[in-house]
């Protein structure tokens, strides 16, 4: 008669473990002899009864024999348990995406808010260090409204107006180009910094602005000799007199012919005087 681990199953001539194998301490009679056994016979499995573990009363920790105290804690009571293997299933379940990404969802929701900001353009991408057409100097005076005149509605009079004037002189008709008209309102607060504050700010060029342009820019500034913003009732009487200098001026030409687009500024100085800066490409 052989014996055999009670772990493994292998067979030994007797019974003396640990087993040579496993080295499992307990050996049984074995029923069948090793020698008879078939070659290709499918492995064993060992019932081993229900195991034991003494864990500590005050941290939970697991040992091997009750042997207090503690080796984590130092408690001195163990109670016997019946040892299972919930924690460690519970420790192999893997987590949902949705699991792993609640914790970062306020974080999520923040990147979202500001995309949507930015998206909408209450926000302009311009603030953003390398993104977008470069901010305006901040110079003294009004860009917007002076004197009661819209100074935005203006600017797209006086592309009105040097529109009809190159209609009637068989001119070059060209488009308004939110870009050139960018690039335009730059340049323009840039001279009246120079010339109020002594300072100067960073240069620009036409391409930061989004504009394509397919010949070279053309374009300056002027200062309505009309006089200051008072002296202009409205916008009409504002585009008009702008028009006429930019085609009296040393642009004059560019102004009638050789460009497919164009864009116009107005700024009004702290003394009041109007600031035009027209460009053409």
């Amino acid at each position: 008669m052989k014996w055999r681990c009670t772990w493994c199953g292998k067979p030994h001539e007797e019974n003396d473990p640990p087993c040579d194998s496993c080295g499992h301490n307990t050996f049984e009679k074995a029923v069948v002899r090793a020698d008879e056994e078939p070659v290709d016979s499918p492995p064993k499995t060992v019932d081993t009864g229900t195991t034991y573990v003494w864990r500590c009363t005050d941290c939970g920790r697991d040992h091997v024999r009750n042997n207090p105290p503690c080796s984590r804690c130092h408690n001195h009571e163990l109670e016997k348990v019946e040892q299972t293997y919930d924690e460690i299933d519970r420790e192999l379940e893997t987590p949902s995406w949705l699991d792993v990404a609640k914790p970062y969802a306020p974080a999520f929701a923040v990147i979202g808010i500001v995309a949507l900001l930015f998206a909408t353009g209450i926000i302009p991408a311009s603030i953003l260090p390398g993104i977008g057409a470069p901010s305006p100097p901040d110079a003294p005076g009004e860009g917007a409204e002076a004197a009661g005149i819209d100074l935005e509605a203006t600017e797209g009079e006086i592309h009105d107006r040097l529109e009809a004037e190159r209609a009637a002189t068989d001119g070059d008709s060209r488009a308004y180009d939110g870009g050139l008209a960018g690039y335009a309102e730059y340049m323009n607060r840039a001279f009246v910094v120079i010339d109020y504050e002594e300072d100067r700010p960073d240069g620009a060029q036409v391409d930061d602005f989004g504009a394509e342009c397919s010949t070279r820019p053309t374009g300056g500034q002027l200062t309505l000799a009309d006089g200051p913003i008072t002296a202009f009732d409205d916008e009409d009487e504002l585009a008009e007199a702008a028009a006429d200098g930019l085609l009296e001026s040393e642009i004059a030409d560019a102004v009638r012919t050789g460009s497919d687009s164009e864009g116009v500024d107005l700024h009004v100085g702290p003394d009041g005087d109007v600031y035009v800066y027209y460009v053409a490409c």
